[in-house]
């Protein structure tokens, strides 16, 4: 039988990322994400949210210790991985994300860093990846150059 895990989320940190190394050196950093989904009860519109653990492993979990904080934009790429656990004689489980790939989303927030433009850019055209290494990869180029582009022609479109 077939199985496809991966889940992609995108969302707002609830508390500052806690990085700590395990014996062997590598990185690993835990956040909480916050993700909001609009529903419809009787006539009005409320928003209802979805509070998940992320972990983060290796330069990932670095790059996010670095420019991250409680209210960071984020956009998650990973696998669902059930914990499981006894304590005090009842079994406990707790399901939560392990990130394969972080994007950071808007500008950056907070004091005065140079320029209100700066941050925009750089965080929308890179991201973070565990396949790749950790390295930065670039979005199109349509994408990174700091402003809205137009759509793509129509005979460019794959479908």
């Amino acid at each position: 039988m077939a199985s496809y895990n991966r889940v992609i989320l995108v969302g707002n940190l609830t508390r500052d990322p806690e990085l700590r190394y395990i014996p062997s050196g590598t990185a690993v950093s835990e956040i909480g994400l916050a993700v909001n989904d609009r529903v419809k009860k009787g006539d009005q519109w409320v928003d209802e949210t979805t509070f998940v653990d992320v972990t983060l492993w290796a330069r990932t979990a670095e790059v996010a210790n670095e420019y991250l904080s409680k209210g960071s934009s984020v956009l998650i790429e990973g696998r669902l991985k059930l914990d499981s656990w006894e304590k005090d004689g009842q079994k406990r489980s707790k399901l939560r994300v392990v990130a394969d790939k972080m994007q950071m989303l808007g500008g950056r927030s907070g004091g005065g860093s140079g320029g209100g433009g700066g941050g925009g850019g750089a965080s929308r055209g890179g991201g973070y990846s565990q396949q790749s290494g950790g390295d930065e990869y670039s979005a199109p180029a349509s994408y990174s150059q700091g402003g809205a582009s137009a759509p793509p022609p129509e005979d460019d479109i794959p479908f």
